[in-house]
């Protein structure tokens, strides 16, 4: 029995190998149920270095994010841009990055933003998530703010 093309883990196989094809390969019926959004919020994460994973979710924004909803109407065209996130080093243990609600009681959150001003909601998340509080804590300090300071921001 073929392997259902619809399952995560096959997608991102097609992902990550650049498979350019992959969305041809679909039957009219899979193609109605594919997500080329889905493709972006899981494409954009990964576990591994945390080289890997910036690379990851700059090449996600660089690539797909600006003009994606634009290309609505295009999900071949769409998929074709997922295609281009991959650095082509095999498969990647990819995993669903959840939005969460913008800014909340999260102190690392707020104190990012204020390190950030400019820097997009989502972008600060995306920070918040893949830096743990004490690579934030050593930031703060490289950043020249003592030890007092810290604990007031982060706790």
């Amino acid at each position: 029995m073929r392997e259902d093309p619809l399952l995560i883990k096959n997608e991102m196989k097609g992902f990550d190998r650049k498979d350019r094809d992959y969305y041809d390969k679909l039957t009219d019926e899979q193609r109605k149920k594919f997500s080329t959004y889905l493709m972006l919020r899981w494409g954009s994460a990964v576990t591994g270095s945390s080289d890997l994973q910036a690379y990851y979710l700059i090449s996600t924004n660089e690539n797909v994010n600006k003009n994606f909803f634009e290309l609505g109407k295009h999900p071949k065209l769409q998929w074709l841009t997922c295609t281009t996130v991959s650095p082509d080093m095999g498969y990647q243990n990819h995993y669903w990055l959840s939005t969460k609600k913008r800014g909340g009681n999260n102190k690392v959150y707020k104190f990012l933003e204020k390190m950030y001003p400019d820097m997009k909601s989502d972008e600060l998340d995306t920070l918040a998530l893949i830096n743990d509080i004490k690579d934030i804590k050593l930031f703060a300090k490289e950043m020249g703010m003592t030890d007092k300071e810290i604990k007031k921001e982060l706790g």
